[in-house]
């Protein structure tokens, strides 16, 4: 970051746009979106804040007690306000007004957005990766009749391949190859990878490592304690969406 550079509070995701779609990643700047337990005031006005600011456009919002798990949830548009479950590190959202957020300080936030108005969000560490957590999101759009070919996917800021580092076993889980000493792995060229396998044609990535940019992100690996969120929804009522 130069000198003075004002460091905003979310980084939108640009390649979404026209599509009808409201997608980004807070910063350290906007506060931390950690839910211990029991949760701080600080951080629930927050997230109650962050629900309100969708307001018609987006009357739910859901989040998880993240797991470093595969399981992807879909969720109807059958309820209203801020729901959180329990187990999940991804969630689809088949049609327009329901906001779907992640909380992250290292890991990767997956975004997954379709002209359909159908999106996705996947919370991807080093299991989610190895469990391949992009091709089951996939296989479930498939289900509700989203090809991958038309699907658009963001990886957001993460750690980098070159800060992060992992012993034998993982990286062996998450590249299929035998090694005696530690390894670096870029986690967000797998993912892309695996989308592209299945067919995705556009995957972009943000330029922001969380632990060299850690004066703008929180980052597990810095010691930093705190959550950023990343937060995608289709909006109920855009005239933007491609028909």
């Amino acid at each position: 970051m130069t000198g003075g550079e004002a460091i905003p509070p979310r980084e939108v995701v640009a390649s979404f746009a026209g599509l009808g779609v409201s997608a980004f990643t807070t910063t350290r700047i906007d506060g931390d979106y950690a839910l211990a337990e029991p949760p701080a005031t600080e951080a629930v006005d927050r997230w109650q804040e962050l629900h309100r600011s969708f307001g018609d456009a987006a009357p739910r919002l859901v989040s998880a007690r993240q797991v470093h798990g595969s399981r992807v949830v879909e969720h109807d548009g059958n309820w209203q306000g801020w729901r959180r479950i329990d187990g999940a590190d991804g969630h689809i959202a088949p049609s327009p007004g329901t906001a779907l957020a992640v909380t992250i300080a290292d890991c990767v936030p997956v975004f997954f957005a379709h002209p359909d108005g159908v999106v996705a969000l996947l919370h991807a560490g080093w299991r989610g990766t190895a469990g391949r957590i992009v091709s089951k999101a996939l296989n479930q759009l498939e289900a509700l009749g989203i090809d991958a070919s038309g699907v658009r996917v963001h990886l957001g800021p993460a750690i980098c391949g070159r800060c992060y580092e992992v012993g034998p076993d993982v990286f062996e889980q998450l590249t299929g190859w035998t090694t005696i000493r530690n390894r670096h792995v870029d986690l967000r060229a797998l993912l892309a990878e695996q989308a592209k396998e299945r067919g995705v044609a556009q995957v972009t990535a943000s330029p922001h490592c969380t632990k060299c940019d850690n004066d703008r992100f929180f980052s597990h690996r810095a010691g930093d304690a705190g959550r950023q969120v990343a937060v995608i929804a289709a909006l109920a009522g855009s005239t933007t969406r491609n028909s």
